[in-house]
């Protein structure tokens, strides 16, 4: 039998330019003994946790804590997984690690469908858990020399990688810090076309174990964010990937 779901903050201190940045992990499961070993590998990193309890309560959580990142289990009392991330992505493109079950693929897909980052399947390496959180960090914190360099314009179509915003137009469009990267990346060469295996290296920076699928889904959603336009768009070529195609 299952023991209470168990939440945890996770503090991570980054120092900048003399300037010091708390970026906080608000983690979810509900078995205690993944609870303590995630706490071990994560505080033999030098990060502080605290905790807390259920879905409803992770709903709390997000909106009073504001953590800059979220490990949430499909699997939660009170509100499941699908439930909080549903919520959550309303208001904010905080990214989300999704924990799922072998097995729970039709719930995996949904939860990435509604947002989810990232998903990994139970049972994992609590060092691949610590190892994804810190590459999503390195590549949000990541400083470019020359911030310019990372806004890419089009007609009516904005992406800036330095501060992870999309406009269409005058309008932000509210993306998850992947979904930038994912635009940015296909816009950085409008009519190259991507093989999804190029994307999930270059995008997600790790191995995906090939479940090229997160790819598909994550391009639909930011078909069904970005307006139509006659001028640009993302483009499926069969049997390969994916292009931004514009149009002279």
């Amino acid at each position: 039998m299952k023991e209470p779901g168990l939440f945890i903050i996770i503090s991570v201190t980054i120092i900048s330019k003399g300037r010091r940045f708390v970026n906080k992990i608000l983690i979810c499961d509900d078995q205690r003994v993944i609870h303590e070993t995630l706490k071990e590998y994560i505080e033999a990193e030098g990060f502080c946790c605290a905790s807390a309890f259920d879905g409803a309560e992770a709903i709390n959580k997000f909106q009073t804590e504001k953590p800059d990142l979220i490990v949430l289990d499909l699997m939660m009392p009170e509100k499941s997984g699908i439930d909080v991330c549903r919520e959550i992505r309303k208001t904010s493109g905080v990214p989300i690690i999704m924990l799922t079950a072998k097995g729970e693929e039709i719930d995996r897909i949904l939860g990435l469908e509604l947002g989810a980052d990232d998903y990994i399947v139970k049972p994992f390496s609590p060092r691949e858990v610590v190892a994804r959180i810190k590459v999503i960090f390195r590549r949000i914190s990541a400083v470019s020399p020359e911030p310019e360099s990372q806004v890419l314009s089009f007609s009516g179509l904005t992406v800036n990688l330095s501060n992870y915003e999309v406009r269409a137009g005058d309008e932000p469009v509210l993306c998850t810090p992947k979904e930038v990267e994912l635009l940015y990346k296909l816009c950085s060469a409008p009519g190259r076309v991507w093989n999804r295996e190029q994307l999930l290296s270059d995008v997600w920076g790790y191995d995906f174990y090939g479940d090229t699928r997160v790819v598909d889904t994550q391009i639909k959603r930011l078909r069904q964010k970005l307006p139509e336009n006659e001028l640009w768009g993302i483009r499926s070529v069969y049997g390969v990937g994916y292009k931004f195609e514009v149009k002279a």
